[in-house]
């Protein structure tokens, strides 16, 4: 075998041990993991845009970190939009990777329009301040409640 040959050869099973796929496992018109009064269900409204939550768990050499859960991934979803109770005509997708013997991912992603309960909304919140922490595209990675003073604080902190 000459140099190319065996180079292609290489180039090849490289190629094929790195496995990655998604997986359209079901699509949904309502789903949820909270209680929902149904007999309000007249006063609730459709949220503006898509949302989507995602459970994952690497996969390290040949051991796995954790199992993905499709209920954490729709709860990451649902719990990214105040007030939000279920999510309307969606997907629920399993995603997965691994590079033999390296690294992989195993995850679970749902994603869908939020079905919101303006009660919820107008419950008493636990503070009037909010801090979210976003990545690079906008997308809420966290949300938390704070006081006036931890706000005051940390708005000092980055006007300085």
């Amino acid at each position: 075998m000459g140099k190319k040959a065996i180079v292609s050869l290489l180039v090849f099973l490289v190629a094929i041990s790195v496995v990655g796929c998604a997986t359209r496992l079901t699509d949904f018109t309502i789903i949820s993991t909270k209680n929902i009064d149904l007999a309000r269900g007249a006063d609730f409204k459709r949220g503006a845009s898509r949302v989507e939550g995602e459970d994952k768990y690497s996969i390290i050499i040949f051991i796995p970190t954790g199992t993905p859960n499709i209920k954490e991934a729709i709860d990451k979803a649902i719990e990214s939009v105040p007030g939000a109770i279920a999510l309307l005509d969606g997907v629920i997708t399993q995603k997965a990777f691994w590079i033999p013997y390296i690294y992989g991912e195993v995850s679970y992603v749902v994603e869908g329009t939020p079905l919101i309960d303006p009660a919820v909304c107008a419950a008493k919140l636990p503070s009037n301040y909010v801090i979210s922490k976003l990545d690079k595209k906008g997308n809420v990675l966290e949300t938390k409640y704070v006081s006036k003073e931890e706000f005051s604080a940390l708005k000092n902190k980055i006007n300085a």
